[in-house]
């Protein structure tokens, strides 16, 4: 599980809450919250 703010690497990330895709394109990239939900747990 990575949360807002964290930086998990490259890859495809899914909120717990709603289900949103957020994709990571670089490993210094940082997850934001949700686009959708304003949720800040993902899972991979």
């Amino acid at each position: 599980m990575s949360s807002t703010g964290e930086k998990p690497g490259r890859g495809r990330y899914v909120c717990v809450k709603c289900g949103q895709v957020v994709i990571l394109d670089d490993h210094t990239d940082t997850l934001p919250p949700c686009p959708r939900c304003n949720g800040t747990q993902y899972r991979p």
